[in-house]
């Protein structure tokens, strides 16, 4: 390198280094001064939750908060409930998008929050508790104190930023559309970015960590219904019908062999029965038999091999003992893929916010993430949150017991405020 190109790289160096601690302060001094507000609106969200495609209150509270900001450009009923809102920075550059999911679960919350939900409602032919069970109440108010934040260097801001506030990434409910495939198709990437942010609370870390993985980070979803019919006798008389609880015990416990027996151990994947239905009475042998579970997979050759193996499966054990079925295997969720080379980017800048010692390197999960959609559209990054106090603990996700700390809201706002905006200053100097 000769002494020109030297002096010209130090100073570049140091005039990112300089901007990038200007820009760490700055975020820094606005979360401190807008934290107990957007930790407020977390509580009225997280108290008031709302299921997949029902997002309605949820959604009128991130349109007030997005026009008491300043925001102009804001679409609503995006994907039924959805809003898509665009900040215009001050200054020249790229676009970036930032998504937080909305919705809730017909899970009943058992925690001791004092803000804890009350919420119940009928969810398939059931009545049910409604909660934030994984924590998308800590999303959408990360996302709303983002808006804040970058909405005060605005002036200052290279390029735009596109907030996606998602429906149903929980999933739609029965015979409906919705999530972020649905967004996509009604327009959310109108004005096209170049890259796409997202995170996750995390209930097995703790508040002020944070975490993330390359590459293949979440599995791709899969749903089976499958009816399995024989003849109905009396559970006296066996032999004078088809049994069908024979046979589908025999096919759940046949599905098993094709994650041990047809697929590489190398290969990550599940299949998993999760409901049995079936029968009227002790004595009576019934007519069909309904099994449903989940394939989870990362490799779309495996998703392949699974679903022919099931229909085979199927087959045999059917013929063998008389009866028939039907299979229904839909394909949900492609996997997620956090783009390596973003994800090399954007590190340093995680580590800076939190310091190196608390970041954490994760293993990919057989969970999925409806994230996967934007992610396949432009290269996307998409790391969790650690969301427990230190010192105490949190019940799984999904599960009545979750509990997310207000300490995790200010810790993401800073992280993926930074993240938006040293990708912008970035993506402007090429």
């Amino acid at each position: 390198m000769s002494r020109i190109s030297l002096v010209f790289f130090c100073l570049s160096t140091f005039a990112s280094a300089s901007l990038w601690g200007s820009s760490l302060e700055q975020i820094q001094k606005e979360v401190d001064r807008l934290a107990p507000e957007i930790i407020e609106l977390r509580h009225h969200i997280h108290q008031y939750p709302e299921l997949g495609n029902r997002e309605f209150e949820t959604a009128k509270l991130v349109v007030r908060h997005l026009e008491k900001l300043g925001f102009e450009d804001i679409r609503t009923g995006v994907a039924h409930t959805g809003v898509v809102a665009v900040l215009e920075g001050g200054k020249p550059g790229p676009t970036v998008a930032v998504r937080a999911d909305m919705d809730a679960l017909p899970v009943t919350e058992a925690t001791e929050l004092p803000f804890k939900s009350t919420v119940r409602t009928e969810y398939l032919g059931q009545d049910t508790g409604v909660s934030h069970a994984c924590g998308h109440d800590i999303h959408t108010s990360v996302q709303l104190g983002v808006a804040s934040v970058l909405a005060s260097m605005k002036k200052d801001l290279p390029g735009r930023v596109v907030f996606l506030f998602q429906p149903a990434e929980e999933g739609p409910p029965p015979g409906e559309e919705g999530g972020a495939d649905l967004m996509l198709e009604e327009g959310a990437f109108a004005i096209r970015p170049e890259a796409v942010f997202g995170l996750h609370a995390l209930s097995s870390l703790e508040v002020g960590t944070l975490g993330y993985t390359s590459g293949p980070a979440f599995a791709a979803v899969d749903h089976f219904l499958i009816d399995i019919h024989g003849a109905q006798s009396h559970g006296a008389a066996p032999h004078q019908g088809v049994d069908p609880v024979v046979m589908s015990a025999q096919a759940i416990m046949a599905l098993q062999t094709i994650r041990s027996r047809n697929l590489d151990p190398l290969e990550p994947s599940v299949v998993t029965v999760g409901i049995v239905r079936g029968g009227t009475r002790f004595n009576i042998i019934p007519a069909t038999v309904h099994l449903e579970g989940t394939v989870r997979t990362y490799n779309p050759e495996v998703r392949d091999t699974v679903e022919r193996r099931m229909e085979e499966i199927l087959n045999g054990i059917t013929q063998a003992g008389g009866g028939r079925f039907d299979l229904d295997y839909q394909r949900g969720t492609p996997a997620t893929i956090n783009d390596p080379a973003l994800t090399e980017q954007m590190m340093p800048t995680l580590s800076r916010v939190v310091g190196k010692d608390n970041i954490r390197v994760l293993p990919p999960t057989m969970g999925g993430e409806d994230f996967a959609y934007f992610a396949n559209e432009v290269p996307g990054f998409y790391f969790r949150l650690g969301a427990v106090r230190p010192g105490t603990t949190s019940g799984g996700h999904h599960t009545p017991t979750f509990t997310a700390d207000d300490g995790a809201v200010p810790v993401g706002m800073r992280a993926m405020s930074q993240v938006i905006l040293d990708y912008l200053h970035a993506a402007s100097d090429r």
